[in-house]
C-alpha cells in the first residue's frame, strides 16, 4: 500500500528534509517514528528537499507499507515525533502516486519583520532598515519574473542541474503593517537550489537601489550572473504547498485520518 502523508515542520535545527550522515534532518526524524509504529523500516520519499534551518507549513511524503495503517495511527505517529514535527492527514494512494514527481506547483513565502519580534525570531528575517526599501521597486522585481523560463542567475553555484528553467506561475510582495511583515510569495512547478532566497535577496537590493530592474532583466535575458547577489537567512523561508494532478493541494484537500 501506498499512502500520502501531509505534515508541516519548524526546520530550525534540521540540516533539512533529506537524511544526512552526521546532522539531524526531518527525514530521519520522520522515518524514526514510523519505524516504532510500523514494526518496520520505512524509507519516505517527500515532495522536494529543504535547506538547513527552512520551514515547511505544508509539505507532502509517500511510505509504502505491507498491508493497512493501524487504526490509531495519525495520534500513535505524532506521540512519538518531537514538538517540532506534525503529521496532519494520510490518504490511501494509486500505488503509482509520487510525491516528488508528480507535483505540479510548490508555493513558497520568505517573511521579513521590519521590527523586532520576539516570536518571530525562528520564523522571519529581522531586517531593521526596511524603512530605506522601495516597496514599488520591489513589486516591478516580482512583476518580471514571470515573464522569464530560465533562472541561472538564480541558482547557487555547483547545483549539478540539467537546466535552469521553471515555470514561475505567481511572485508578488505582501506588506502586512499589522504585523510589520513584508511577505514574498512565489509559486513555480520547480525551484533551483537556493533560488527563492536568491530571489528574495535581489528584490531587498533593489529596494535599497544597490541593484536596478534593468540589471536582473539583463541578467535573466541573458542567464548570466547578477553584479551583486544576496542570499537571504534560511529561517525566514517556507514551504506553504504542494500541489497535484489528483488534489489541488492545500486549499482544497480534505485530509481523511486513518
Amino acid at each position: 500500500m501506498r499512502y500520502f502523508l501531509t505534515l508541516a515542520y519548524r526546520g530550525t535545527r534540521y540540516a533539512g528534509w533529506q537524511r544526512q550522515p552526521n546532522a539531524p534532518s526531518v527525514q530521519e526524524t520522520l522515518e524514526t517514528a514510523l519505524a516504532t509504529i510500523l514494526r518496520e523500516r520505512v524509507e519516505v520519499v517527500g515532495c522536494g528537499r529543504t535547506d538547513a534551518g527552512v520551514h515547511a507549513r505544508y509539505y507532502v511524503a509517500h511510505l509504502d507499507i505491507q498491508g493497512e495503517l493501524p487504526k490509531t495511527f495519525l495520534n500513535g505517529l505524532n506521540s512519538l515525533l518531537p514538538d517540532d514535527v506534525a503529521v496532519s492527514g494520510v490518504e490511501a494512494m494509486a500505488p503509482e502516486a509520487h510525491a516528488r514527481y508528480d507535483a505540479v506547483e510548490r508555493s513558497y513565502e520568505y517573511h521579513i519583520t521590519l521590527r523586532k519580534d520576539p516570536f518571530a525570531v525562528e520564523t522571519a528575517w529581522f531586517y531593521p532598515q526596511g524603512t530605506r526599501l522601495n516597496p514599488s521597486v520591489m513589486h516591478d522585481v516580482a512583476a518580471l519574473l514571470p515573464q522569464f523560463e530560465a533562472f541561472f542567475p538564480f541558482c547557487k553555484t555547483d547545483s549539478g542541474v540539467d537546466h535552469y528553467r521553471c515555470q514561475l506561475t505567481h511572485a508578488r510582495w505582501e506588506y502586512r503593517p499589522e504585523q510589520a511583515m513584508l511577505v514574498f510569495q512565489v509559486s513555480a512547478n520547480r525551484f533551483l537550489r537556493g533560488m527563492v532566497r536568491l530571489l528574495v535577496g535581489a528584490s531587498v537590493l533593489a529596494g535599497q537601489g544597490q541593484l536596478s530592474l534593468e540589471n536582473i532583466r539583463t541578467a535573466l535575458e541573458e542567464q548570466r550572473p547578477l553584479s551583486k547577489s544576496l542570499s537571504v537567512p534560511p529561517h525566514g523561508l517556507a514551504l506553504t504547498d504542494v500541489r497535484y494532478p489528483y488534489f489541488s493541494g492545500l486549499s482544497d484537500y480534505t485530509h481523511r485520518p486513518v
